[in-house]
Formats: C-alpha cells, sequence, structure tokens
C-alpha cells in the first residue's frame, strides 16, 4: 500500500431498481467524462481503494509567507537593537544587547518552525500546523526586556 495514499472506504449505492447507477447514462451504461468513465458498482460494498493526498501549492508559499514574516519582524527588531548598541547610553547598550538575543532567538525559531512545517507538509501529515507556544513566549520575553530597559533608565536617571 503507498505510504502517501489515504485509504477510504467505497460503499456500494444502488437505485431504487436495484441496477448499477449511472451519470446521465441509458440503462446503467457508462458515461465518460474526459477519459475516466464513472460508474458506480455495489457488487463490492466496502472495498478499500487507495486514494492519493494532493498537497495544494498555496500550502508551501503559505509556510514560506509565514517563515518571511517572522524573518522581517526580527529584522525589524534587530535594527532597533543596532541602533540602540551604537547610539545609545549604557542602559541603551543593555536593551540593544537583550533585543540582539531576542532577534537572533526569533531567526533562529523561525527557520526551526519553517523546517518543521515543510516536512509534515510533504509527509502529508494530517493535523495542525499551529504553534500556540511560541508567539507567546515571544512576548513574555519582549515585555521581560522592555520591563527591564525602563527598570534601568530610571533607576540610573
Amino acid at each position: 500500500m503507498n505510504a502517501d495514499a489515504n485509504i477510504i472506504a467505497v460503499q456500494g449505492h444502488t437505485s431504487r431498481h436495484n441496477e448499477r447507477l449511472s451519470f446521465a447514462g441509458q440503462g446503467g451504461a457508462n458515461t465518460s467524462y474526459g477519459s475516466v468513465p464513472f460508474t458506480a458498482r455495489h457488487d463490492q460494498p466496502g472495498k478499500r481503494i487507495a486514494v492519493p493526498v494532493r498537497v495544494e501549492p498555496k500550502v508551501f508559499f503559505a509556510n514560506e509567507r509565514t517563515f518571511l514574516s517572522w524573518l522581517n519582524f526580527a529584522i525589524v527588531l534587530g535594527s532597533l537593537a543596532l541602533g540602540l548598541l551604537n547610539f545609545g547610553d549604557r542602559t541603551g547598550k543593555i536593551a540593544g544587547a537583550a533585543f540582539t538575543l531576542i532577534a537572533m532567538f526569533v531567526m533562529v525559531y523561525a527557520l526551526v518552525l519553517f523546517q518543521w512545517r515543510a516536512e509534515r507538509i510533504r509527509q502529508r501529515d494530517a493535523g495542525p500546523y499551529d504553534d500556540r507556544r511560541g508567539p507567546t513566549v515571544l512576548v513574555a520575553v519582549l515585555i521581560c526586556a522592555i520591563l527591564v530597559n525602563f527598570y534601568l533608565r530610571f533607576v540610573h536617571s
């Protein structure tokens, strides 16, 4: 059995007169749509067939778009940190160093998440691809860095 296929159960369907069903056919004859004829069969109820799962390209692009969005945030945060490191006083340099570490963490986190999602998409795994803890941890760390910055600013002023 193909590992890239989902297995579904196909039930046979019968009409009121217990004949084979077909689409727009006369007397139960097969009707061709394109090159594949279709006829529902009732002689093998419960037969399992392999149906390959098609992954739309937009899923891969959405993953890449999310990765680029995380990187955009990390670059903005890193730019802020670079400004604080270059033009700040002692407190600004401490805050700049903290924001630099957070920006590097965000870049690594985005890469790991992108690779994890891409692998799951390639394997056609079902299930949620979201991460509920990462953004929460990021916000908590950013709030801590800002609070430390405020504390140092008011203590050293």
